[in-house]
């Protein structure tokens, strides 16, 4: 159902994003806190942070005061996996840092050095609902792509919230075909990997080369291999993700995710045994390649019921079409998953999987992020009317709104002198 919400449209003003936080109560919302959906909800946000509060009549002084109209509210969406703001023109390697293809390292490249938080991606990505998210790097000139950050969308500086999250590597065709040429070629390259990390610095005294790793990398690959740190493994096939599973159950200590798993179905029951997360695009229903050869629309709904914690992204184009996370997620329901599910996939999943504390909910405590919407927010017609990361109100625009609202009523009577004839 579309809601009318004429008086929180109009309402709404463009506040910088470097303004202090608000302190403001919404009232009579379809409430979703991260976890279950309330009707008739008040959420209290002050100084950036949520309050719990039920007593309408008993609201504190100085807030102002938002009538939802039954309008959904959820926590910002938080993206899973991105490469915005990494990427300006995906053609123009000068303005595309995903990768490190001619770079010696591997798990000492921090892709958070080529963060700009000005990108024009970022505010489109933003003015869809996502307010914080993953920025993961590509295959480079190794089966380890690097170290990846989380950020929030404000597009200011100071933005990234946390460098060096996690360790991503890959251990399907593109780790294999990088690390000899087979995939027993990659797990030799990884097992080595632990040797050299967890023997760190001890034996680096006398050389600077491990069996694997170089010094820079043994010591950023470190975290990950001791288990302090996520190690996020992008795999697809089923004997892939199995062997993973088994991985995790030789070092039991390891903060493992997986990412892809489009044939995750297929090991279901071992992930949730193994308490493995996944991020997947549960659109991505195509054999894109022989290690997807069993991917399926019904990937998400096969996970999900087998109890698998799993977080959704969207996996084309990540680097300017992130923000079409909700359009999968959307999909999702369609194809058999609870719609509450699919709003825990693109929310609070994803910042328990990524280790950020107090983002993906609203409740007591959390972080002041949240989207009002003008319907349900995985209806394709959607969108946000309101958007605060942080308890400050973010602007609902981008360099494409800004040029369609210039030439949209372009006044041509007072043309330059260049332009008369």
């Amino acid at each position: 159902m579309i809601f009318k919400f004429v008086a929180i449209a109009a309402s709404t003003s463009l506040i910088c994003a470097s303004a202090l936080a608000q302190n403001l109560a919404i009232q009579n919302a379809t409430l979703f806190d991260g976890e279950t959906v309330r009707e008739d909800a008040t959420l209290v946000i002050r100084d950036g942070t949520v309050v719990a509060w039920a007593d309408d009549d008993r609201l504190p002084s100085g807030l102002e005061i938002i009538d939802a109209e039954g309008a959904w509210i959820t926590p910002g969406i938080f993206s899973a996996f991105s490469q915005v703001g990494i990427v300006e023109v995906g053609a123009e390697d000068s303005t595309n840092d995903t990768s490190a293809g001619q770079s010696s390292f591997g798990a000492a490249l921090d892709l958070s050095d080529g963060f700009n938080p000005r990108a024009t991606s970022i505010d489109i990505t933003r003015i869809e609902g996502v307010t914080r998210m993953a920025v993961a790097p590509s295959l480079g000139s190794s089966l380890f792509g690097g170290q990846g950050f989380i950020a929030t969308t404000t597009g200011e500086p100071g933005s990234i919230i946390e460098r060096r999250a996690f360790t991503f590597i890959n251990l399907g065709e593109g780790g294999a075909s990088i690390s000899g040429g087979s995939r027993p070629a990659a797990w030799a390259t990884l097992r080595a990997a632990f040797g050299d990390a967890r023997a760190f610095p001890t034996r680096y005294l006398a050389h600077s080369e491990g069996d694997a790793l170089g010094r820079m990398d043994a010591e950023a690959f470190t975290r990950a291999a001791r288990g302090d740190q996520l190690l996020l493994i992008a795999v697809s096939r089923e004997s892939d993700i199995r062997e993973v599973i088994a991985l995790k159950k030789a070092m039991s200590n390891l903060q493992i995710g997986i990412i892809g798993a489009q044939e995750g179905w297929m090991a279901a029951d071992a992930l949730a045994d193994a308490d493995i997360p996944v991020i997947i695009d549960p659109y991505d229903n195509l054999p894109g390649s022989f290690a997807q050869l069993g991917a399926t629309q019904q990937n998400a709904a096969r996970l999900l019921d087998a109890g698998v914690t799993t977080a959704f992204a969207y996996f084309d184009n990540s680097s300017h079409q992130a923000r079409l996370i909700l359009q999968s997620a959307g999909n999702a329901v369609g194809s058999g998953v609870d719609h509450t599910d699919a709003l825990r996939a693109i929310t609070s999943v994803p910042a328990d999987i990524f280790g950020i504390d107090g983002a993906g909910r609203l409740t007591a405590g959390s972080l002041g992020d949240l989207v009002i919407w003008d319907g349900d927010p995985l209806e394709v017609r959607s969108a946000p009317v309101r958007i605060f990361i942080d308890g400050v109100e973010q602007p609902l625009e981008s360099r494409q709104t800004k040029l369609r609202d210039r030439y949209l009523k372009l006044d041509e009577s007072e043309r330059p002198l260049a332009y008369k004839r």
